[in-house]
């Protein structure tokens, strides 16, 4: 929606990794140059670890664009807590390779003789294992042990392994990981930007959506943006999504910190609510018919959607008996502005007239900026 009303050719602050918008903070450079280090060694592991959202995904995105598939056959795996028998089996899929039951030992073979036959056509192996965090140790000696295949004196798999701070803590400490940290030829942990990155970071990326200057960007704006999201790039993505898409909803021109104040504070809202138990979900295709498209809205969390519009029915309610009581005080709502002066009970009434309408336009927005933020992060919802 913002894009639209801006006049942008895409969305800057986009929530998944995607390489065209890569920005090379001082710590992402480093990253780079250890990866082009690692990756001529040829073998070995390679680790980056970096905070929730420090930009690891599209650091990796962004090497496997400058990566030669002539020369490099890249595998990917995003793991969950897996143990070291099914971190095999995930290892062959994602080398594409079928491998019939759950027979370790056929897996092994059919990952060995890939690697060699990969390694005969002149190309080197590289596996990407994200979330390592999450890897149990057997998983992590297994990968040690994919690591020892050879054709002649020549290593056949190097791996970069991307995890949180607790991943490192766990390579640096574990006891029974002194093998692996021996075989680690390089290592990085992406820092958070600094503040004059952050207006950097948000200067290149609306730069790439061809932004032309509006909105305007109010003094110390910016600065206070850094405090907000300790320069971790997702949340500043995050923070920036809403900020214009509340610039776009009340027609701003420029975004001030009265704006990133009630962002940050609606922000906040959402973090208490999602940490309460909540009334029983009410799925979207209840509220909207399906579309031709056909697409699923099975399961949408629209429970605080359903929540504030109930607010609302409650606020439209209470608006129109307070209408009532004005009309009971004074008279006529048209005969208002002649009993504002002389009249207490008028202006009480009106005051809590005001003060609900306020309430409720907040309720509205709020609900609107759920609705567009749960529609845009996935393309195939474009149709409702």
């Amino acid at each position: 929606m913002y894009d639209q009303y801006y006049g942008f050719s895409g969305r800057p602050f986009q929530l998944t990794p995607d390489p065209d918008f890569y920005f090379e903070s001082a710590s992402h450079k480093k990253a780079m140059s250890y990866l082009g280090y690692g990756l001529n060694q040829g073998e070995g592991f390679i680790v980056i670890t970096g905070e929730v959202g420090a930009g690891k995904s599209t650091l990796v995105a962004h090497l496997m664009e400058r990566i030669d598939p002539a020369a490099l056959t890249v595998a990917q795996v995003v793991t969950s807590a897996l143990d070291g028998e099914e971190l095999i089996h995930v290892v062959a899929q994602s080398f594409g390779l079928e491998v019939e039951g759950r027979d370790k030992a056929g897996a092994l073979g059919a990952i060995e003789s890939f690697f060699q036959d990969e390694a005969r056509a002149g190309r080197r192996c590289l596996l990407v294992v994200d979330e390592c965090q999450n890897l149990d140790f057997t998983a992590l000696e297994e990968l040690r042990m994919l690591s020892n295949f050879q054709l002649g004196s020549h290593p056949l798999l190097q791996s970069l392994l991307l995890g949180q701070p607790q991943f490192r803590r766990t390579l640096a400490h574990h006891p029974d990981l002194e093998q692996l940290r021996q075989r680690i030829i390089a290592s990085h942990h992406l820092e958070a930007l600094d503040a004059q990155e952050v207006e950097h970071y948000i200067h290149h990326r609306l730069t790439h959506v061809e932004w032309d200057g509006r909105p305007l960007f109010e003094d110390g704006l910016l600065s206070a943006l850094y405090g907000a999201t300790d320069g971790i790039p997702r949340r500043v993505n995050q923070v920036m999504n809403r900020l214009l898409l509340l610039g776009a909803i009340e027609e701003k021109d420029a975004v001030g910190l009265e704006m990133l104040d009630a962002v940050m504070a609606e922000m906040q809202s959402d973090e208490l609510r999602g940490s309460h138990d909540r009334p029983n979900p009410l799925s979207i295709e209840s509220q909207v018919a399906e579309p031709a498209t056909g697409a699923d809205f099975d399961a949408v969390p629209a429970t605080e959607v359903a929540a504030l519009l109930a607010q609302r029915d409650e606020r439209t309610a209470e608006l129109e008996a307070a209408i009532s009581e004005l009309q009971a005080a004074g008279g006529q709502p048209m005969q208002m502005a002649e009993q504002t002066d002389s009249d207490p009970q008028v202006d009480e009434a009106l005051a809590r007239i005001e003060q609900r309408l306020e309430e409720q336009e907040r309720s509205f927005r709020h609900v609107l900026t759920m609705l567009i933020e749960w529609l845009e992060e996935d393309p195939s919802r474009e149709a409702a």
